[in-house]
Order: structure tokens, then sequence, then C-alpha cells
């Protein structure tokens, strides 16, 4: 008797073990059978689509398929709060990398060919360009003022890509990130990134800038995740020629202001912003805001169909309307209620392309001197002691070199456009305390027109400290033939989804610049020229050719 319930006990958990296995294949082969309605369709409720050339069903990725070619975010050894951006998944594909000595050189940058003088009547955005503040030379570059130095020589091969054996020193030589054809056919996510230096991300008349931002628009989506953590969804999407960008997609039509009862951390982030940020930084010539476009995504073929990422496609739904929908996972605003919905299946958003990848180019995580509390009741530091900045001066890397100086230029960028979350902020390592601050991460800026947030200044106001060649750039474009409404307004036109920015927002931006004037202008009368003003050019001919 005792054996017979022993038998009885082992075919029980044999048959449980059985249907638990027949459950996990099943759960495995349920998105295949909703995807796929009868005649091979996606399986939405949806008229049927006009003919169309038939696509291959989408693959779940293996454990070790899913390579990423860079990363938009540090991932900080230290110094980070829950409000940093967190590393998204990746498999490192190099963007730039060593070469034979002595053959290494310089392939993007200041030397590039001109554009030709503008003619009389050109447009107020060329005659910019032009004009001497905006073409002044930088510091002669040595190999280490290069975040790459790469042999021009060796091709690009793509398919390096899919090899495992990048990684391993003894194949270092036959499977360099440049590898299989001319340098002229480098993709432009790569020509970007063997143009970074010490001083720029970008130099002013990089051609391969323009091209980026034509691909970021126009080129194939092939996979898209999710960006794992943070407060709001953001995605990573991959394109046809290896290229990465993050999409943020639009939550706010253009005339929306930030309601006023929401604390900045709680705010929407927004798409249109990061496009205007773009533009806006390249206006003020600091070159510093990785390249962003707009685009218009169909969610269904370039989200659902090619996504890897199970629980982003599970977030799919079809709304009373209509119209396809998801929500992805994340902190704030991920749920059915805060969904993110196409027309019908069309959806706006900004793209903004990958730096390189951290195994290639670390960068740093600093957390910035003038954060915010990011309490709802408790006031930070710097808002209570007015004498804040004299202690910040004290501290490395604040003492010496540009970095207060690089604070400033952010707070005019950050004032300008009311972006008031600006907890850290990132450089790269290999050119230690002397080089710029990378300005990522500004979907939270144009949320009011109607208000000016002076708390934001209050950097410049406590430092009273600015580069010349800012303030100079500052008052050129407070002048009526450079205003900076219509130069902003005349290269947000450029992008795929404009009107970018509302009018409101743009003419904001000139009451703000003359905030800022007016600040600088009572620091100099309170402490003197020569103690506020840092001279930052060059030679003597610059500073005078650049005031003419």
């Amino acid at each position: 008797m005792k054996m017979l319930l022993v038998r009885k006990f082992r075919v029980l958990i044999l048959m449980v073990f059985l249907v638990a296995c027949t459950m996990h294949i099943m759960i495995d082969l349920l998105p295949r059978l909703e995807r796929r309605g009868p005649e091979g369709r996606p399986g939405c409720s949806c008229p049927p689509p006009a003919a169309a050339p038939p696509r291959a069903a989408p693959r779940w990725p293996g454990k070790h398929t899913l390579r990423i070619l860079q990363d938009f975010s540090a991932e900080p050894a230290s110094n980070l709060s829950s409000q940093s951006r967190e590393a998204a998944e990746r498999a490192a594909v190099p963007a730039g990398g060593g070469a034979a000595a002595g053959r290494a050189r310089r392939l993007i940058g200041p030397g590039a060919p001109r554009p030709p003088p503008p003619a009389a009547n050109a447009a107020p955005l060329a005659a910019l360009f032009q004009h001497p503040l905006y073409r002044a030379a930088l510091p002669p570059l040595a190999d280490g003022d290069l975040l790459f130095n790469v042999n021009s020589d060796i091709r690009f091969n793509p398919r390096a890509a899919e090899q495992p054996e990048w990684q391993n020193e003894d194949h270092h030589e036959e499977f360099l990130p440049t590898g299989e054809t001319s340098i002229d056919s480098y993709p432009n996510w790569l020509k970007f990134h063997i143009g970074i230096n010490r001083y720029e991300l970008y130099s002013r008349h990089n051609p391969a800038i323009e091209a980026l931002l034509q691909d970021l628009v126009s080129q194939k989506i092939t996979s898209v995740a999710m960006k794992s953590g943070g407060t709001q969804l953001k995605l990573i999407m991959t394109f046809q020629n290896y290229g990465q960008a993050l999409f943020k997609p639009m939550k706010q039509t253009r005339e929306q202001e930030t309601p006023p009862d929401f604390f900045y951390f709680s705010d929407y982030e927004r798409h249109n912003a990061e496009i205007a940020a773009f533009h806006l930084d390249r206006i003020l010539d600091f070159r510093r805001v990785p390249p962003v476009a707009g685009r218009l995504v169909n969610m269904t073929r370039e989200i659902r169909d090619v996504t890897r990422d199970k629980k982003l496609w599970r977030t799919f739904f079809i709304s009373p309307a209509n119209n396809i929908c998801f929500y992805g996972e994340c902190s704030y605003y991920c749920s059915t209620e805060h969904a993110l919905c196409g027309k019908p299946d069309q959806i706006e958003g900004s793209l903004a392309a990958f730096l390189p990848d951290l195994s290639l180019a670390k960068r740093k995580t600093w957390r910035n001197p003038w954060r915010r509390s990011y309490h709802k009741r408790k006031k930070a530091e710097w808002e209570v002691d007015p004498d804040y900045c004299e202690e910040v001066k004290q501290t490395p890397p604040y003492d010496s070199g540009t970095r207060i100086l690089d604070i400033m230029d952010m707070t005019v960028f950050d004032f300008l456009m009311g972006n008031m979350d600006r907890h850290h902020y990132e450089t790269f390592e290999k050119f230690g305390n002397e080089t710029f601050i990378i300005h990522l991460d500004n979907g939270r800026g144009f949320g009011k027109y109607s208000h000016d947030e002076l708390s934001i200044l209050v950097p410049l106001n406590q430092c009273c400290r600015i580069r010349k060649s800012t303030y100079l750039r500052l008052q050129l474009l407070a002048k009526e033939e450079y205003k900076l409404s219509l130069l902003m307004k005349e290269s947000l036109l450029k992008d795929k989804i404009a009107p970018i920015l509302y009018q409101p927002h743009l003419e904001a931006m000139d009451r703000r610049l003359r905030i800022v004037l007016k600040a600088v202008s009572d620091c100099i009368e309170k402490d003197g020229y020569d103690n506020v003003v840092e001279n930052d050019f060059n030679t003597d001919a610059d500073t005078a050719t650049t005031e003419r």
C-alpha cells in the first residue's frame, strides 16, 4: 500500500512538471500567434492595409544575439541618484579605434571645407554662421585632443560587428571598427563619433552632421527596445546602417504649457524640446548637444513589428477610437491611462544620435553643484546661501581650468529653454577636466512660455563669471538683424516635423536673453569687466576680429 502511494505521488509530480512545461511553451508561442490574423496580417481590428510587400515575422532574440552599437548615457561608478540616466541594454560594436603608429590623423574637424560667403540677401542664419564670432579657430589639436585616433586606410566592415572575436586582443587588427569601404563611405554616425575632440562634439561645418540628421528620419528601423529604468518611456532604435538613436515620443501638443501645479521633477519630457535644444545649442555655438531630429514613426510597422522586447510588445493595445497605443514600462506615465496613441498608428517623436559606446569612450558623470533638491519641501544649499559659489570655486574641478565657465554656459542654455532638470552632467573621461560639458537630456525644456524661472540663473548671479565668446554672441543675438527667435524659427523649419516650437516659446527666448544680458551687466557694474568676463580667445588678433 505504501509503495502504491509513492508511485502515485511520483506520477502526480511528473504530470505537474509536464503541464508546467507545456504552459511555458504556449506562453512563448502566444505572441507569434497573436500577431498574425487568418491571412497573415497583424492581429488587430484595424481595416486591412493596402497591398504591401510581405514582411518576415519578427523573431525574439537569443540571449547573445542583440548587439547594440552605442550607449546614450554614462554608467556612472559613483555619485548617481535615482534621477540619473541608466545604462541601456547593449553589446559594444566599435565606432572608432586605434591605428598604426604614425598613421593616425584627424578626419573631421575645423579644417573641413567651409561654405562660400552668403550673398547680400542671405538668410539670417547663414549670415550668422559667417560672422567672425562663428569663425574663430580652435586651438591646434594634438593626438591627445581627439577622442579617437583613426587609421583612415583601414576600411569599414559592418560584418565585423557580428563577430564575437572583435573583443579579443589577438583579433584587434582584423576587426577594427573602420574596415571595408573608403573613409567617405563610413556611416554618418561613425563620422560623427570620430570627429569628437576635446573642445566640441562636432565642428561648425562638418557635412556629416546634416547627413546624420537626414539618416535619423530616413534610415530603416530594424529593432526597438525600451531603455531600461528612467522616469519616462524612451526607446532605443537601431537602424539598418548599425547606427542607433534614443526615441522620445510626443506627449504634449506644441501649445500646451506645463501645468502650474507640476513639480519640475514630475514634468513631461517633450520630444520637441529635445529637437529645439539641439538647434539652440548650435546657434549659441556651443555644439555640445548630440544631433537630434524629429520623425513621424509608424507604431505598428516600425515599433511593434520589429521589437524584440516582450515587455514592450505586450503593452500594445487598440483604443476605443481604433488607434494603436502602447505604454511600456517606466516610473512615471507608463500605464493605460497615460498610453501613447497614434493617429491611427502614426506618432511623432525625437531621435537623438547615440554617443560612442562606453567601452570605447568612457564618460564621467558629475553631480551638478546647483542641483535642485528634487523634494516637495526641502531646498538645496545654493537656494539659501548667497555665497554658495565661493565654496564651489574652492572645490575641484571648479577651482581651476574652465569647468566653472562651462557651468555658466550650461546655465545660460538652460535658462533660455526654461529647463530646471539639470541634476547631473557628463564629460569624456579621456580629456580629464579640461574639456566641455555634454548637454544631454533636455526634454524638460520649453515647458512654459509665460513664466521665466529666474532660479535657473542663480549660478550666473552668484559667480558673476562668463566667457567672453559667450557674452559677445549673446549680445549679437540680441540685435535685430540676428534676433534669436528669428534664427531659431529659421533653423527649426529644416526639421521634418516642423513647426517645432509654438511662437510664444520663441518670443520668450528673446525676453530671457535680455534678462541674461542684464544679469551680466549687473555683475560687471559690481565687480568690473575684467573680473567677470573671461577672455577665451586664442590671440589678440582673434579678439579684435570678433569684436568688430
